[in-house]
């Protein structure tokens, strides 16, 4: 099986806005965000399934994603941070986190392309707020 592009952002020879890394987890912004603010957190380890990752690593990836939310929330400006997980269209276990605001707006079908800019933008603005002393 080829590399996935997960795999890719994360020897770095793919760019991609990160807002978090440690040994094992990688989450950075999807550029093609449902709302500003939209990241992936993703296993280093290419593992299609999440459900097959080992429970360390799963573990970690949930602890993750409650560590960024609060600074993915306050750099959005959302309500709330909404948790989905399908995992059809890249063969890599991944969890994406969305700002959101109401009911239905984890629709993928509402997400479209970002601008480097808006991204670089949107990063730091959450590592300001996950970083912040």
């Amino acid at each position: 099986m080829a590399e996935s592009i997960f795999t890719k952002i994360i020897k770095g020879e793919i760019p991609a806005h990160k807002i978090y890394e440690d040994e094992n987890i990688l989450a950075f912004l999807d550029i093609r965000p449902i709302n500003p603010g939209h990241t992936l957190v993703v296993p280093k380890q290419e593992i299609d399934y999440l459900f097959d990752l080992p429970d360390n690593i799963y573990a970690g990836m949930m602890a993750v994603c409650k560590k960024i939310e609060p600074a993915i929330r306050k750099a959005s400006g959302a309500k709330r941070v909404g948790i989905a997980v399908e995992g059809f269209a890249i063969q890599h276990a991944h969890i994406h986190l969305v700002p959101i605001n109401s009911g239905n707006e984890l629709d993928p079908n509402r997400a479209k392309p970002a601008l480097d800019e808006e991204l670089a933008a949107m990063a730091e603005k959450i590592k300001s707020f996950l970083y912040a002393k």
